[in-house]
């Protein structure tokens, strides 16, 4: 490398983003992802002891994929290969492969191949890395967003180890922020900005697990406000959502107004509104919500005021819940606007949520018995002991039904579940009505 190189790859690293110049170099300087990383872990000892097998790093945006991948070309002795699929092509990987084969064949050394996005490489490009990865030509990182059981040849996942990175926790957002704004050798500790701690809660709020968001958000808020007459740049929540893109929402995790909204979302719910309901769900996800939060207040709803009345709305509720783990935002918000909407309009009935209260008091109150008849008879000696005689199997009857008493003597004649008028829980009540008439 010439002068002129050094002066041209020094000047590229001034320039480049805040996200890239703090990217860590090594393992100590990671942030977050303790699950895989942390110091009694599988990856965390492979990359120390630079032995380090063909892996996966799959997770959305902004948590550490590249990141991780950058600390092992750091750290490795072994040959560091980086190609995006984006752009790259079967060409590029040509090149690379046989590099590495010379590089094996005359030195011994080991080559790793970095291919970011690599679900977008077509299933002919992934099958023609696959030789190369089991004989070991080339060590495999792949990253991508996306589900690499889905999205990854299924021989290149058997060869290597799979690692889910998972969304920053906002305590770890608040340290990257607070990093880069004190670094003065690659962050933008020269400006001498201040970041107020509510402007800081606000972009850890809004990044959404994103460390390159918040970073983005913070870089474009010290370079374009201006100084006070104290001579620092102050960054407060206001500026933080204009370069964010957020507006600050009057919606306090952490206070009074949280619960406000959450109460007003599910009485909507309850009430049959589909309007309000969406629109507090809306409210919501707009000031940074956890959407799994969200979607276990939907379940609950659809059980404690829905019920039986509409026993789908539960299924629906819990798929919901389930989906949005597995998605993430922005796409969840249609996922919970599905169950939102479906759980608002759905006929109404608390029957099942009285019957346990109700159920719950009588516990409480009675101390009771199992009917001889209803015990185990199965365990040793419990039939000398007259337990089950008597039982009636209720299929060998017409209807799969015979009356016989299920509560305990002291409570024989109590009745918990009243069923509800609407709904399938009509058809249930009218069923239990005549059975219990018969």
């Amino acid at each position: 490398m010439d002068l002129f190189d050094y002066m041209r790859e020094t000047n590229k690293e001034k320039e480049s983003p805040l996200a890239s110049r703090m990217r860590p170099a090594s393992l100590d300087e990671v942030v977050g992802q303790q699950h895989i990383i942390g110091k009694d872990k599988l990856l965390y000892r492979a990359i120390k002891a630079d032995k380090l097998s063909s892996v996966i790093f799959c997770g959305p945006p902004g948590t550490g994929k590249t990141t991780l991948a950058k600390v092992i070309a750091n750290t490795t002795s072994a040959e560091f290969k980086q190609i995006n699929a984006t752009v790259a092509g079967k060409k590029d990987m040509e090149e690379v492969v046989k590099a590495a084969k010379d590089l094996r064949g005359m030195y011994g050394k080991k080559t790793i191949l970095f291919i970011d996005e690599i679900h977008r490489f077509n299933k002919g490009q992934q099958d023609y890395l696959l030789p190369f990865v089991e004989d070991g030509t080339v060590i495999l990182i792949g990253a991508t967003t996306e589900n690499p059981y889905f999205e990854v040849n299924s021989a290149l996942i058997s060869r290597s180890s799979i690692f889910e990175l998972k969304p920053l926790e906002k305590e770890d957002i608040k340290t990257l922020l607070r990093r880069a704004a004190e670094d003065t050798q690659k962050g933008m500790g020269s400006f001498h900005a201040q970041i107020d701690e509510e402007a800081l809660d606000f972009l850890a709020d809004m990044a959404g697990g994103d460390a390159r968001n918040a970073l983005n958000a913070i870089e474009l808020g010290i370079l374009t406000t201006e100084r006070s007459e104290d001579g620092i740049i102050h960054i407060t929540t206001e500026v933080a959502s204009e370069c964010i893109q957020k507006r600050v929402v009057n919606y306090d995790k952490r206070g009074d107004n949280h619960y406000d909204i959450i109460s007003a979302f599910i009485k909507s719910m309850r009430g049959s509104d589909p309007d309000a309901a969406v629109y507090y769900l809306a409210k919501m996800l707009y000031a940074g919500e956890d959407i799994k939060f969200i979607a276990r207040r939907i379940m609950i709803c659809a059980a404690e005021d829905v019920g039986n009345a509409d026993p789908i709305a539960l299924t629906v509720a819990v798929s919901a819940a389930q989906a949005v783990e597995r998605i993430g935002m922005p796409e969840s918000q249609i996922i919970l606007s599905q169950a939102v909407t479906y759980v608002a309009c759905a006929p109404k009935s608390n029957s099942a949520c009285n019957a346990i209260f109700a159920a719950n008091e009588a516990v409480q109150k009675y101390r009771t018995t199992v009917p001889v008849h209803l015990q185990d008879s199965h365990y040793k000696g419990a039939s000398k002991l007259g337990h089950g005689i008597g039982y009636k199997y209720a299929h060998d009857y017409p209807n799969h039904y015979v009356k016989q008493q299920y509560l305990p003597d002291e409570i024989k004649d109590a009745r918990f579940y009243e069923p509800g008028v609407l709904g399938y829980e009509k058809q249930m009540g009218e069923y239990l009505k005549k059975i219990r008439e018969e």
